[in-house]
């Protein structure tokens, strides 16, 4: 990993009293945050909180209304290749004309094919082995369009590490999956960052898959946040207070659940809200 490696003990992502607002709403506010190497963010909150508004912040697709982003040691910029990033799922249509492997290629120079034209061995290898890594070797050479949800995800992760990227983003990168398939596809992002000590800022609307992996949690609500280690901060007191409303955190079999955040939708069961973002 030569980006970490520059790096040495400097944090990969520093964020310093940050805040974005829209109009007269502020999404959030005052934040300050380091991240090391190799250090797994699960970043919670309600629906609308700022979420995916921070990971693009850190991409430098929106400016932020106050405070500073660097990404190893730089200001946060568009098109930065030190980053790699999963968004959010979108299944692709069934008459896709492209492999699985074209969609990973795609990680290396994205839409620009003239540069495909030198080194191509080297770009093929890098893609066999970003495929290999996530384990979708078997179904590579297929359609796109005709694989499943799970199997899309697992090259979309391919795709994002295929740069040898010095920090991961993931913005949903679970929804719509089974918990198989959650389970596989949050482990490649687990292993990553314990084999190449990228570290991952990872917003999903349960952390209850991630849990075991969270080293800290980041929680967005009412124009506020909390960061800590999950025991710190999925509590019932602490998003009483973050919400100014009761709050109630239970711990059903090995699952967490929240009860009574306002903004969480859930159709089936109102009351009963699994940390959704």
């Amino acid at each position: 990993m030569t980006d970490l490696s520059r790096a040495g003990d400097r944090p990969v992502l520093r964020l310093r009293d940050a805040s974005v607002a829209f109009g007269h709403r502020t999404l959030w506010s005052g934040l300050d945050l380091d991240v090391a190497a190799g250090e797994f963010i699960t970043v919670l909150g309600a629906n609308g909180s700022g979420k995916s508004t921070l990971l693009k912040a850190v991409l430098g697709l929106r400016a932020l209304s106050a405070g500073s982003i660097e990404v190893l040691g730089r200001p946060a910029r568009r098109g930065n290749r030190s980053i790699g990033y999963v968004p959010q799922q979108r299944l692709i249509p069934a008459g896709t004309p492209m492999r699985g492997r074209d969609l990973v290629s795609l990680g290396v120079d994205g839409h620009r094919p003239g540069l495909r034209l030198r080194g191509r061995r080297a770009i093929a290898a890098r893609v066999d082995a970003a495929i290999e890594a996530v384990e979708a070797s078997r179904f590579a050479a297929r359609p796109v369009g005709q694989l499943s949800g799970g199997e899309q995800q697992r090259l979309r992760v391919a795709q994002a590490l295929v740069a040898d990227p010095g920090l991961l983003l993931c913005d949903e990168l679970l929804i719509s999956l089974d918990l198989h398939h959650q389970r596989a596809v949050s482990g490649l992002v687990d292993r990553r960052r314990r084999t190449a000590g990228t570290p991952v800022l990872f917003v999903t609307h349960d952390v209850n898959p991630v849990l075991a992996m969270t080293d800290r949690v980041l929680y967005f609500a009412a124009g506020q946040h909390r960061l800590g280690v999950p025991e710190e901060v999925l509590r019932s007191d602490v998003l009483s207070e973050l919400y100014g409303t009761r709050v109630d955190v239970a711990r059903i079999g090995e699952r967490l659940v929240v009860l009574g955040a306002p903004d969480h939708h859930q159709p089936h069961h109102p009351d009963r809200v699994e940390v959704h973002p």
